[in-house]
C-alpha cells in the first residue's frame, strides 16, 4: 500500500536508473535460464523495456518484449511476478529513501550498516518471532555434477533440521541448497521453507535468481550484499566455487578477525565431496599463508559428509542463539557483529585500483584480508561483470601486484580455477583470465 507521493517517487525514480532496473529486471525474467554472459542476454533482449507508472490503486509495472520464458500460456510465472517486484522494491527504494537522506552516513560504519538493515527490513527478510535458523551457502555457479548433487543432499540434510537456506540466489551451489532443503522440509511439514536470495545490481544479470527464491533483495553494492550475508545469518557453509567464493572466505574471515568479534560464535564450515578434498586443502594453505593460524581456526573443513555438515551447523546455531541471548542481541539481525571500514566502502575495480593493490605480510592482517578480497571482487568483475567485461576489452587485463609467495599462491590457486573451470560456466570460447601475476 502506498500513496500517491511514494508511488509518484518511485515512478520518478524508476525514469533514473532506467538502465538498472531494465537489466536487473530482465535478469530474473530469465530465471532459471542457464548462462553467465550477462552481455550476450542484453544483446538477445535489446529490444526489452519495463516502465513504472502511477495509477490510482498504487504503481503498475509495464513491460515491453519481455523474454518468452517468463510466461506461461501468456500468463507470467507467479514466483518471477514475484521476483521482479522485488526487483523495483529494492533498487527503486534505495535511490528515494536511502542514498539521498542525509540520516543514512554511507561513509559511515554505523551509516552503511543502518542501511543495510533498512533495505532488508523493507524487504521483509525481518522477523522477531523467528527462531534463529539461516544457514548462508556459498559456492561457485560454475561446478561439476557431483558437487552440485552433494550441495543438494547438504541442503536436504539441513532441511530435515529445520534450518532454512540463504544463497547469492544463482545457480550451482547456489540453487543445489535450496532444491535439497525443500524436499526435507516438506518431510518435515516446515512449509512454507524460506529461500533467501541476496544479489547485487552488478552481478544479479551474470547470476539470475534460480526458480527456488522465494524471497529476494538486491544491495546496491557487493559490500552490502555481502554485509548482509553476515548480519542475517546464523551459520555459513561454504561449496567449492571460484573467484567470488574466495571473495566471499576472505571477507568474512577478516571481519571475524576483528578482536571485537573473537568471543563470538559463528559457525563457518568449507564441505564438498571427496573430490573437493584437494580444493579445500589449497583453499586452507592459501589463508594459512596469508591470514595465518587464527584464521583458519575460525573453520571447519568437513569433506563427504552432509549429515556432520548439518549437525556440526544445528550445534553452532544454538550457541549463535545462546550467544545473542546473553548479550541480549537480536536473533533477526546480528548488530554486535563488528565490521570495519575497509570492509564496508564500495571498491571500484578500475586497472589503476587493482594494480594499487597492497599485497603484503606488512599491512594489518585485516587490510590484508580486505585488499586480497579486493582482488578476488575485481577478478569477479572482469570475469561476468558488463563494466568490467567493457574494461578488459578495451584496457587488457588487470595487472595484479604484491609480495612474491603470497603471489605465487595466488597464482597457482586462479590456475587451479580457471583448470577446473571454476571462472566460468564451461561451453562456447576458452576462457580468457582478466588478469595478469606480476
Amino acid at each position: 500500500m502506498l500513496s500517491r507521493e511514494e508511488v509518484a517517487r518511485l515512478s520518478d525514480a524508476s525514469e533514473e536508473i532506467g538502465e538498472i532496473l531494465r537489466q536487473c529486471a530482465l535478469a530474473v525474467l530469465t530465471s532459471g535460464e542457464q548462462g553467465d554472459d550477462a552481455e550476450a542476454m542484453l544483446k538477445r533482449y535489446a529490444d526489452f523495456r519495463i516502465q513504472v507508472h502511477q495509477v490510482n490503486r498504487g504503481m503498475r509495472i509495464d513491460l515491453e518484449n519481455a523474454p518468452a520464458c517468463a510466461f506461461v500460456d501468456e500468463v507470467m510465472i507467479r514466483g518471477i511476478r514475484e521476483l521482479l517486484s522485488a526487483v523495483v522494491r529494492d533498487i527503486v527504494y534505495f535511490e528515494t529513501e536511502i542514498h539521498p537522506n542525509p540520516y543514512f552516513d554511507l561513509d559511515d560504519t554505523e551509516g552503511v550498516t543502518n542501511a543495510v538493515f533498512e533495505i532488508v527490513r523493507n524487504a521483509q527478510l525481518l522477523d522477531a518471532q523467528r527462531e534463529p535458523n539461516l544457514v548462508v551457502c556459498w559456492g561457485g555457479h560454475s561446478i561439476t555434477t557431483e558437487e552440485y548433487d552433494y550441495t543438494k543432499e547438504v541442503g536436504y540434510q539441513l532441511g530435515l533440521r529445520g534450518l532454512d537456506i540463504c544463497t547469492g540466489c544463482g545457480p550451482g551451489a547456489m540453487k543445489g541448497p535450496m532444491k535439497g532443503a525443500t524436499i526435507g522440509h516438506a518431510k518435515q511439514r516446515t512449509l512454507p521453507g524460506h529461500y533467501i536470495g541476496v544479489s547485487e545490481p552488478g552481478i544479479i544479470a551474470a547470476e539470475s535468481p534460480n526458480p527456488i527464491v522465494n524471497e529476494l533483495v538486491i544491495l546496491p553494492d557487493i559490500e552490502k550484499r555481502l554485509e548482509a550475508f553476515v548480519r542475517i545469518g546464523h551459520g555459513i557453509v561454504v561449496f567449492p566455487g571460484g573467484v567470488g567464493t574466495a571473495e566471499e572466505i576472505l571477507y568474512l574471515l577478516g571481519v571475524l578477525l576483528n578482536p571485537d568479534n573473537v568471543d563470538m560464535p559463528f559457525p563457518l564450515i568449507f564441505t564438498g565431496p571427496a573430490s573437493a578434498r584437494d580444493y579445500f586443502e589449497e583453499i586452507d594453505r592459501f589463508i594459512g599463508l596469508t591470514l595465518g593460524e587464527a584464521a583458519q581456526s575460525r573453520y571447519r573443513i568437513i569433506i563427504d559428509d552432509p549429515v556432520t555438515v548439518a549437525r556440526t551447523m544445528v550445534e553452532g546455531v544454538a550457541s549463535v542463539r545462546q550467544w545473542r541471548v546473553d548479550v541480549n542481541d537480536a536473533f533477526y539481525f546480528n548488530w554486535l557483529l563488528s565490521i570495519d571500514p575497509v570492509f564496508q566502502q564500495p571498491f571500484v575495480p578500475t586497472h589503476e585500483a587493482m594494480a594499487g593493490l597492497d599485497i603484503t605480510r606488512e599491512l594489518p592482517i585485516h587490510e590484508l584480508a580486505a585488499n586480497l578480497r579486493r582482488t578476488f571482487s575485481g577478478i569477479v568483475s572482469g570475469n561476468v561483470k558488463p563494466l568490467g567485461v567493457q574494461a578488459i576489452r578495451e584496457h587488457g587485463p588487470f595487472e595484479l601486484h604484491g609480495e612474491r609467495d603470497i603471489m605465487q599462491s595466488l597464482d597457482g590457486l586462479l590456475t587451479r580455477f580457471v583448470a577446473q573451470q571454476r571462472m566460468k560456466l564451461p561451453g562456447g570460447a576458452a576462457y580468457e583470465p582478466c588478469y595478469r601475476v606480476v
